[in-house]
């Protein structure tokens, strides 16, 4: 059985709809990284239903409202990954929620950009 699949099984989530539920990173970048999942079981973001995309995305104001209670944070980055060259390495769609501190990385500048680091930091260039 899917990692994914298992732990909405076992209502290991901390906040839900009809068709997605969110649960904490297994392997956290920081304190709060949460993961959003489609209850179906899916690889790919779009082949989702539009529902299915629509009650994944909806759940990310409850996972800040939840994480900004417990944690604090200064700020966010959300994404996917959506594909094997994009990275993705759990068969199950996730949009991952990563909370940001102040001071977690030397210069925060660029963000999701980083993922392909050579052409990052675009600010040289100029």
């Amino acid at each position: 059985m899917c990692v994914f699949c298992e732990a909405i099984s076992q209502h290991l989530y901390f906040v839900q709809n009809s068709s997605a539920v969110a649960f904490p990173d297994a392997y956290p970048l920081s304190p709060g990284h949460a993961l959003i999942v489609p209850r179906r079981h899916e690889t790919d973001f779009f082949a989702l239903t539009d529902e299915e995309q629509t009650a994944v995305w909806d759940l990310i104001r409850q996972v800040r409202d939840s994480v900004e209670r417990e944690y604090s944070p200064a700020g966010y980055n959300v994404g996917l990954n959506a594909g094997s060259a994009a990275g993705q390495t759990i068969d199950h769609t996730h949009v991952h929620f990563i909370p940001r501190y102040k001071g977690d990385v030397e210069d925060p500048r660029g963000g999701i950009r980083w993922v392909i680091p050579a052409r990052a930091p675009y600010w040289d260039e100029a």
